[in-house]
Formats: structure tokens, C-alpha cells, sequence
């Protein structure tokens, strides 16, 4: 059964570190445009499959998108984050 947190859709409920990340990468996509799984993950010293997990949350939720294979950019879609 999937549990609907602020604009984010999850299978179970996510931990509060797993928010934060999610919210921290979409935010850095945000301001910067664009960015490869590459980039982020040496950008927040996570793991590739880290970052593609979720990357896949923000996708499923309609809030990134890729144009081109492993390079993301953030939707039209407006969301309202938690402060």
C-alpha cells in the first residue's frame, strides 16, 4: 500500500534522513538545471544506487525528468516543501 507523505509518494514510510536527502537532491536539481546520477553522487557522497532510488521517487512523483540517459532536471511541477 503506498503512504503519501508532502508530494511524495513512498511504498513504506520513509525515514526522516531519506527525506531529507530526497528533498536536498531535488532542490540542488532545482537551482542547478541539470545534473548526471554521476554528479549527484559525488555531490552528496552517496552511492550511484542511492542516488537512482531516489531519483526514481522524485521521477515517479513527477518532479524530475530525463531527456537524455543519467542526466536529470527538475518538472514544471510545483511542489511545497517541508521547512
Amino acid at each position: 500500500m503506498f503512504k503519501k507523505f508532502p508530494e511524495v509518494v513512498f511504498l513504506s514510510y520513509p525515514s526522516e534522513t531519506m527525506l531529507n536527502r530526497i528533498k536536498d537532491i531535488y532542490l540542488y536539481l532545482n537551482e542547478k538545471g541539470t545534473a548526471t546520477t554521476k554528479e549527484l553522487s559525488e555531490q552528496f557522497g552517496l552511492s550511484d544506487r542511492t542516488i537512482q532510488r531516489d531519483i526514481n521517487i522524485l521521477q515517479y512523483n513527477g518532479l524530475v525528468e530525463s531527456y537524455k540517459k543519467g542526466e536529470w532536471t527538475t518538472t514544471d511541477k510545483k511542489v511545497k516543501l517541508p521547512k
